[in-house]
């Protein structure tokens, strides 16, 4: 059931009932499994009956709901994958969710989650931790059988569904999906039940609203802050409902001209959290016990929704709510939409310096300062640590960016001390239209996202709008939208080596020297260049895992064959991201690799770009140095782009120089690309240093590098990448080098 869904009368007492009784079960779980961080017990229509303290993501829930939903359409017959039935696992953030469904029989009853923080050794199989808690998972069915069956007798004997209570939560649905339920909530509560104002207090989710019938005075706002205050100490302590239809004057509310309706919150069928309060003026008709039992349940709907809709810390709502209420507003509204999506600015460093506490109160703070400034058409939501997303209903981009810059300076004027010490707080804000796409949220969202990074990229604390000529933006999401495929690819494996051949320009004869280049493949077995992952890993820094799964699959896979490749001087040159030169376990991981596999020294060159290696020039020569211990060439890659790198050449050890495709390309035609390559060949000579023309796509620019004495070439007017595999396979039937001639390789037709 999703967050926020207005529950059946029958469904609300039924799960009411069946929290009551079900806490030795929750805490004997607790007991077994003392890692667990949640656990809670849902019943076979996915409503939650019981939650221990900290189940506020919203991860676990919906892996529940998922297996609930699974076990309902699973029809238990002998093909069913009997783990499938039992309940499922997943891991995420050195956190692992198990779920178990209770069944008696063949009927289903519910499910069990816990989520727990994986040990040392990494997460335990769900096989063992069913095992573990079978003991408990039985009693807890058994438990569960027998309040059903309460349950029954009780729906048997009920009498008709309350009409008030119908009536009342039909009105509490928002017309208008962006609006504050719990609002419309207290707002039904006091016109329908004629009472002069109303208070919902839930100091642990932020959430204080009052409603009355007309204006209120700041003296009377000021009297009713301070009755609630002491109705919500009093509920906390004797956990019932408060009837005071004639306010004793000895009471610290005696002088308060109301009669007192006080009804408890409780979240998880445990402690209070809350209250309903509900005022009416002296002269008016008292609280009887109907109202009374229509408002105990109304409370446990505004339980539920608390529970599953509101952020603890902040009060704005939790993402699944903020995309019901999104998606509710989407449907059958063809208007314009927004959504936007924020970021604090280097929470890192407050974090740093004063602590994570400071960094949680800056977060806290934020928060308010945007539930403060939401207008009635936007809706606000914390959807992950010091992330926000805003929902503009029937809004335009140019009224949510004015919107949005009103914001951004609200917060960053916003004042917050730490101990006497200023702390300075902003954030940055991306914003974009919604469109009719299969899934309009989601692309918007992520769209939003990619126009955030741009404005943290551009100097923060600013507005950034999503706009498709705007390439930068449009890179981000294309990287937002590969990244989960990329980390899948990483997990399974899912790249394939393709081998692209380098000539000797001065030589003819068959290419025995290659560049290794990397393609993902994606789930649909189509082949993914690297410049369309590449930069994804580098913006979410897996391009050290994406080398480390090279170097593992290139060295393996040229092990099998070593010795022949050796005799026929087979040369492969693997590439290396500046992130793994700036990591200081990868020149380890690659040195023990290298010593692993014993290849050939001659066998294996490494190629480094020329900015990577400027960047990390301290590392770069360092990890230079050890390779070339263990007797491997090193290139730098991508020369000349800048020609930065060439005072730092004195000091980088390498062999050979690769010259930027991007002068190569315009040599036929450009005097100045021909001068520089002329400039860089002539500087190579006089170091003693090899080269290699990159992009040597046509016969004319092959032709070029050539008379200008470039040692080799590199290009599809060479030959084109080809998997590993295959050319490997050629090699091998091709035999070793010949005699007398030379054993370089040289251009081939491919």
């Amino acid at each position: 059931m999703a967050a926020g869904t207005i529950l059946d009368d029958e469904d609300t007492i039924e799960a009411q009932a069946l929290s009551t009784s079900l806490d030795p079960y929750g805490q004997l779980i607790k007991m077994l499994m003392p890692r667990a961080s949640c656990i809670a017990i849902y019943d076979r229509n996915s409503v939650p009956l019981w939650l221990s303290d900290g189940c506020d993501g919203p991860d676990l829930p919906h892996l529940i709901e998922e297996a609930i939903n699974a076990a309902q359409s699973d029809s238990g017959g002998d093909d069913t994958d009997p783990d499938e039935r039992d309940g499922c696992a997943r891991s995420w953030s050195g956190d692992t969710a198990y779920v178990f469904i209770l069944r008696d029989d063949k009927t289903l009853l519910g499910a069990l989650g816990v989520s727990c923080q994986d040990g040392s050794g990494g997460a335990r199989p769900f096989s063992l931790v069913q095992g573990l808690l079978r003991p408990a998972l039985q009693v807890l069915s058994r438990e569960l059988i027998s309040q059903y069956h309460i349950g029954d007798l009780r729906q048997e004997s009920a009498p008709p569904r309350n009409a008030d209570l119908e009536r009342l939560l039909d009105a509490s649905v928002p017309e208008d999906a962006s609006s504050d339920d719990l609002e419309q909530l207290v707002r039904s509560c006091v016109t329908h039940l004629q009472c002069s104002a109303g208070a919902l207090f839930v100091p642990d989710k932020q959430i204080a609203i009052l409603r009355a019938d007309g204006a209120l005075s700041a003296a009377e706002r000021e009297t009713f802050d301070k009755t609630q205050r002491h109705l919500f100490a009093w509920v906390q302590v004797q956990r019932r409902t408060l009837i005071l239809n004639k306010v004793p004057a000895s009471s610290p509310m005696g002088s308060l001209p109301y009669k007192i309706l006080a009804c408890p919150i409780r979240q998880g069928g445990q402690h209070v959290g809350g209250l309903l309060m509900l005022l009416k003026r002296l002269n008016a008709a008292d609280f009887d016990a109907h109202q009374v039992r229509v408002i105990e349940m109304m409370t446990r709907h505004i339980a539920y929704v608390v529970q599953n809709a509101y952020d603890p810390s902040t009060g704005l709502l939790t993402r699944p709510a903020l995309e019901q209420r999104a998606l509710a507003a989407l449907e059958g509204n063809p208007g314009e939409h927004c959504i936007a999506y924020a970021d604090v600015d280097r929470l890192h460093v407050v974090n740093e310096n004063h602590g994570m506490h400071v960094g949680d109160a800056a977060i806290v703070r934020i928060a308010a300062t945007i539930r403060t400034h939401l207008p009635a058409n936007v809706a606000a939501a914390r959807i992950s640590g010091d992330r926000f997303a805003l929902f503009f209903a029937n809004e335009n981009l140019d009224a949510a960016r004015t919107f949005l810059d009103s914001l951004c300076e609200a917060i960053s004027t916003s004042t917050f001390d730490h101990e006497g010490t200023p702390i300075e707080m902003s954030a940055s804000f991306g914003v974009a239209a919604v469109k009719s796409t299969k899934f309009p949220l989601s692309h918007a969202l992520a769209h939003a996202e990619a126009a955030c990074k741009a404005a943290k990229d551009r100097g923060r604390a600013r507005v950034e709008v999503y706009e498709d000529a705007d390439r930068s933006i449009v890179r981000r999401y294309e990287d937002v939208t590969m990244i989960g495929d990329l980390r899948e690819a990483i997990a399974n494996d899912r790249f394939r080596m393709d081998a692209q051949p380098i000539v000797e320009l001065a030589h003819a004869g068959g290419a025995r020297r290659f560049e290794l280049l990397l393609r993902m493949i994606d789930p649909a077995g189509e082949v993914i260049a690297p410049d369309k992952f590449l930069t994804a890993a580098e913006r979410y820094q897996l391009a050290t895992d994406i080398d480390r799964w090279v170097v593992q699959y290139a060295l393996e896979i040229l092990s099998s064959a070593a010795p022949r490749l050796a005799s026929m001087d087979a040369h492969f040159a693997i590439n290396i991201s500046g992130q793994s030169l700036g990591d200081e376990q990868f020149p380890t991981y690659l040195e023990q690799k290298l010593r692993e596999y014993d290849l050939p020294a001659g066998m294996l060159s490494f190629e480094i770009t020329e900015t990577a290696a400027v960047a990390n020039i301290v590392r770069a020569e360092l990890l230079i140095r050890r390779l070339q211990d263990l007797g491997h060439a090193i290139a730098l890659d991508d020369f000349g782009r800048g020609l930065s790198s060439l005072t730092y050449l004195k000091s980088l050890p390498v062999s050979h120089l690769k010259i930027d495709g991007g002068l190569v390309r315009d040599l036929a035609g450009n005097a100045r690309s021909r001068a520089a390559v002329t400039a860089i060949v002539q500087l190579s000579q006089a170091m003693k240093l090899e080269t290699t023309a990159e992009c040597v796509e046509s016969e004319s620019i092959l032709a070029a590098v050539g008379q200008l004495g470039v040692t080799y070439g590199q290009g599809f007017a060479i030959g084109r990448p080809r998997p590993l595999e295959i050319v490997l396979q050629e090699l091998l039937r091709s035999g070793p080098a010949p005699r007398g001639g030379s054993s370089r390789p040289s251009r081939i037709g491919l």
